[in-house]
């Protein structure tokens, strides 16, 4: 089979959120980042699997509700669509924030 240029660079993003995801169920990592152009690949890929909440943000806010509300432990990003400084707000609000746990563990463990 000919591959051609675009597909010679070509990355199977479902690997990566694999790989991740073997990380964090291994107990390796706690968390991580996935970036794809839409950041929505990534985010399903990744929440095929029971130990990974992957939640694809967009904005500091939805990165904070992720943590507090979710206890997502992958930030998924859309690399094609968001700045770099967008990004790093996001990441910053994603490690910084802790999960409230209360009302919200109880649904988070009917995830599990």
């Amino acid at each position: 089979m000919d591959l051609g240029p675009e597909d010679e660079q070509a990355v199977d993003y479902p690997d990566f959120a694999d790989a991740l995801a073997h990380e964090i169920g291994s107990g390796k990592v706690a968390r991580g980042v996935l970036i794809c152009g839409s950041g929505i690949g990534m985010s399903i890929a990744a929440n095929r699997h029971r130990e990974v909440r992957a939640a694809l943000c967009h904005d500091a806010a939805t990165a904070r509700l992720s943590r507090q509300h979710n206890d997502a432990n992958v930030l998924t990003l859309p690399g094609a669509t968001m700045s770099d400084e967008a990004a790093q707000t996001c990441l910053s609000a994603f490690l910084d924030t802790v999960f409230e746990g209360g009302r919200h563990a109880r649904r988070v463990a009917k995830l599990a």
